[in-house]
């Protein structure tokens, strides 16, 4: 078996377990087998001259099953790399780890864990000094040169990035960042993929990336991170597994919970409240550090986190009263919403996730004020996180409220012992009173327990389906007389029909069931039920009716109504807990290349650069050994009728000192003619001084406005196989040298292209390269 990895954002493991190999994304998935395994790199570089050799292969042999004599590893250029018992790794989680224990569903043991989690995230990271509280994080958590940076000014910017519910705890780290230390520090959160394909820049060495992670295996986030260090970033992470892919390419990394904190749920609960617990601990740290906020603040801001534990236990207490909400209100409104203000906005967000995963819903998050101007024509279910507000801000938001429910929306209020505003409401689910600023963390757990009690309520709409469909199964299976089977299942089937058809008269059907899917069930069952089924089946549909086909299409429509209700909790439609997939951002690994940021350092514009030119220039890095110069052209008129100019606009290096034609003639000619003309990057040599040149065409909307023309030494030879991908990546050198080769020789012998000077493959013809390859 072959396993290969290539690039960055998605981990490989290798399990050597007892005669056999297990291969998992993480080590979490090898545990119940082996501790051991070999973890693989896609961004490992065998050879630093050779960016084909990046990445590797995995060749398992069966004879040696479980054993690290079994396991090759390869370079993505082929070359065999060693193995040895060093490369062995130890999961330092075990089975123990993933257990209900009483719970029916994983989803609500991890939310009533959540109060323990948050414990451990800021156990021994809280100490009082002098009678003020303050964090002590240690040099693996946040290393003193990211302190110092911060003190010196080097790092000005602070960015938090995650996907899904990561990203929204990584907004509470900056919003209460932001409060601490105010202008002093750009601070901003912002989705990882939003990052990496809008706001990177060529040198980000003021910038600190805090990647936030559950499972240190996002690809956005990774890949992300991959691309800011690149660029001088410094990295802290927040993540819930240790050994995970991400917390190896941070600089620091605060474990949430104590890094071991499993879970299995698809929809991410308890690992939310440590993560915000964890960014909390953050702010304070960087705020103290950048010493912009008094100790007071942070003071406060820490006893509170002490009391959230507490807090959220309280929360889980109240579960009765939001289960009979959630019971009561959930299956009868087909549109949800969320809203909040302040930090109750950032529980909006993550309440939504929640709510759409859970009950399979596309649900809008609004701050509250705004959504009168949106969706109210809609009649909502309205979940309203307001948790902490002080007395003007409750004001409004009771008057919100009140705006809601006039408008035929049904408002569910999350809110802090004592208010008593919000009568507008059809339902106040109360929490205990805590700082301010962290108050929004307990309208997330209401959020998250409304969910899991909403998706239970769905779901048990179900069962009348599923028993009516029991019976048709069951008695088909014991066979028998078509009629007579069609009797015994009119027999047991009027209970459960008659259950669906009274709770759908009433509307709790009304916002989770098709009305075709509901239509098409009520049919089946009425005229399963008739005195003359098959008659009555064939009047309704107008089919050529028998038993059989009335039973399938019963069924059918049995299964159709369940699968739309069916709400599995643990486990989501359509998503899986460890994303696996998502951006590459290929272009943006470009700029990695000394080649390409040469070009940009000439002054192009990088809109000026199409992708296949960028892609080229990176390709031809390798051969490349330095640049020693520029000249940039601008290109005026009509290229293709032949009035087109060119002149000078800047130059650098030893271009300064030499003479240009383009100073004495302006009309576009010659080589750069055909470069304006094609668009294609050109490799040339000089005919009177050789010297070698790297033409590029620069374009805007589809015309060329330029050239920048760079002045390069190139390597004297390359390994064949480096040679090979430079060859590939300009003007398709290599399949024209091996067609014109193989035309007489029969077959192409690629070693010899490390006995040729790199600038002759690039520019001489091909037919004078293939004599190299003439035989003897």
């Amino acid at each position: 078996m072959l396993l290969a990895l290539h690039g960055s954002g998605q981990g490989l493991c290798v399990g050597l377990a007892e005669d056999r190999f297990i291969v998992a994304s993480e080590p979490y998935g090898l545990v119940e087998e082996t501790l051991n395994y070999v973890r693989m790199d896609g961004e490992a570089l065998a050879d630093l001259d050779n960016p084909s050799s990046r990445g590797q292969v995995i060749a398992l042999s069966g004879a040696n099953a479980g054993e690290l004599s079994g396991v090759q590893l390869i370079s993505y250029d082929g070359r065999v790399l060693g193995l040895s018992q060093d490369n062995v790794l130890t999961a330092e989680i075990t089975t123990r780890d993933i257990n209900r224990g009483e719970h029916k569903h994983f989803l609500a043991k991890e939310i009533a864990e959540a109060p323990e989690s948050f414990r451990k995230t800021i156990r021994g990271r809280i100490v009082d000094h002098d009678g003020m509280l303050t964090t002590e994080l240690g040099e693996k958590v946040l290393p003193k040169v990211i302190c110092d940076r911060l003190a010196s000014g080097e790092i000005k910017k602070v960015r938090v990035i995650g996907q899904g519910t990561a990203a929204v705890a990584g907004q509470a780290l900056a919003k209460l960042l932001h409060e601490l230390v105010g202008i002093s520090l750009s601070v901003e959160a912002l989705l990882a993929s939003e990052l990496s394909g809008f706001g990177l820049q060529l040198d980000m060495s003021d910038t600190l990336v805090v990647a936030v992670s559950q499972s240190g295996t996002t690809t956005d986030t990774n890949r992300t991170v991959d691309l800011a260090r690149a660029r001088g970033a410094s990295v802290l992470a927040i993540v819930n597994r240790r050994g995970s892919e991400l917390s190896a390419k941070a600089d620091g990394v605060m474990y949430t919970s104590d890094g071991r904190d499993v879970e299995m749920s698809v929809a991410s609960t308890k690992a939310f409240y440590a993560q915000v617990a964890a960014g909390a601990l953050y702010a304070c740290a960087l705020s103290k550090a950048l010493d912009q906020s008094s100790d007071r603040a942070r003071h406060e801001l820490l006893m509170g986190l002490r009391k959230i534990p507490d807090a959220l236990v309280e929360v889980l207490a109240t579960r009765p009263v939001i289960s009979a909400a959630a019971k009561q209100f959930a299956s009868s409104r087909r549109y949800w919403t969320v809203v909040g203000n302040g930090m109750n906005l950032i529980a909006a967000q993550e309440v939504r996730i929640k709510l759409s995963e859970l009950c399979y819903k596309s649900i809008s998050s609004d701050s509250t004020e705004d959504k009168k101007h949106i969706d109210l024509s809609c009649e909502p279910l309205v979940f309203v996180c307001a948790t902490g507000l002080l007395e003007g801000n409750a004001s409004d938001v009771a008057k919100e409220i009140a705006i809601y429910r006039a408008h035929k929306a049904l408002p569910i209020v999350v809110a802090t012992e004592g208010q008593t505003r919000f009568d507008a409401a059809a339902a106040v689910l109360l929490v205990p009173s805590v700082e301010t600023r962290l108050a929004f963390i307990l309208s997330v757990m209401v959020g998250h327990l409304f969910g899991y009690e909403a998706a239970l309520s769905i779901d048990a709409l179900a069962r009348p389906l599923r028993e009516a469909r029991e019976v048709v199964e069951h008695a088909v299976e014991r066979g028998g007389d078509a009629n007579k089977l069609l009797e015994k299942i009119r027999a047991e089937l009027g209970a459960p029909a008659t259950r669906f058809t009274d709770a759908l008269a009433t509307g709790n059907y009304d916002g989770n069931l098709e009305a075709s899917t509901a239509v098409r069930i009520v049919t089946m069952l009425r005229d399963t039920l008739a005195s003359d089924p098959v008659q009555a089946y064939q009047r309704s549909s107008g089919k050529i009716a028998s038993p059989e086909l009335l039973l399938d299409d019963l069924t059918s429509a049995l299964t159709r109504g369940v699968d739309e209700l069916t709400r599995p909790v643990d486990a989501i439609k359509h998503q899986a807990k460890t994303v696996t997939v998502g951006i590459s951002r290929s272009d943006e690994g470009l700029f990695d290349r000394k080649l390409v940021k040469s070009l940009l350092e000439a002054g192009v514009a990088r809109e000026r650069l199409s992708y296949r030119v960028l892609k080229i220039v990176a390709d031809l890095d390798a051969a490349v050994s330095a640049v020693t110069g520029f000249t940039r052209y601008q290109i005026e008129g009509d290229i293709a009728g032949g009035s087109a100019t060119i002149a000078i606009v800047d130059r650098g290096g030893m271009s300064k000192n030499l003479t240009s034609r383009v100073d004495r003639n302006s009309q576009l000619v010659g080589t750069k003619r055909r470069v304006a003309s094609d668009q294609e990057v050109l490799v040339a040599r000089g005919r009177s001084d050789s010297r070698t040149v790297i033409m590029v065409p620069e374009t805007k909307g589809g015309q060329t406005t330029g050239i920048t023309l760079l002045h390069v030494m190139f390597h004297d030879r390359l390994p064949a196989t480096a040679m090979r991908a430079v060859l590939q990546g300009y003007d398709r050198r290599y399949d024209r040298l091996v067609d014109w080769v193989t035309e007489t020789e029969g077959s192409f012998r690629e070693d010899r292209l490390a006995e040729v000077a790199v600038a002759d493959l690039l520019i001489l013809p091909i037919s004078d390269m293939a004599d190299h390859w003439r035989s003897k």
